[in-house]
């Protein structure tokens, strides 16, 4: 097959006083999602939709919360190790479309530089890397920030 699709979805609890990760920067807030790893939604998302598309299982198969090796990582690397897992089998993004599903805090003024440090982790051009964001209007766990979510589309290429 030449293209793959791949859609991934992750979801984290927030609380107060943890660092709030997302898109591979720091932001300021007063909670922060609680995880094994840095707790990234977004980038779970895409390793999520990344392994997806290959039907190579999923984020928790590769890198299991169970494994002290994983604690409080970086999820930058967890990206890097995917898209390897991704080229390794012969496939490249061809486009990677994400939303993020969060009331607080805005983050539009942050998607350029997520885009930046995310397609250079890819190493894809910042063309096929869309970072969207939206609330849910003060609805469910979002909505009451208890908590944050992200969406992931990834059609990958044989090369």
């Amino acid at each position: 097959m030449n293209f793959r699709i791949g859609i991934g979805y992750d979801v984290h609890r927030l609380e107060e006083g943890l660092p709030f990760v997302l898109g591979g920067i720091s932001l300021s807030h007063t909670r922060g999602p609680v995880g094994h790893s840095d707790g990234d939604v977004l980038i779970h998302a895409i390793c999520d939709a990344m392994l997806g598309a290959l039907a190579l299982g999923d984020i928790g198969t590769h890198f299991p919360d169970t494994d002290d090796e994983f604690k409080d990582i970086d999820s930058k690397i967890l990206l890097e190790k995917t898209i390897n897992m991704i080229r390794f089998h012969g496939y490249e993004i061809s486009n990677l479309d994400t939303t993020v599903c969060l009331q607080k805090p805005k983050i539009s003024e942050h998607i350029p530089e997520m885009i930046k440090i995310l397609s250079g982790v890819l190493n894809i051009d910042h063309h096929q890397l869309s970072v969207k964001a939206t609330t849910t209007e003060k609805l469910g766990f979002v909505g009451d920030e208890s908590g944050i979510s992200a969406y992931a589309v990834v059609l990958l290429e044989k090369i």
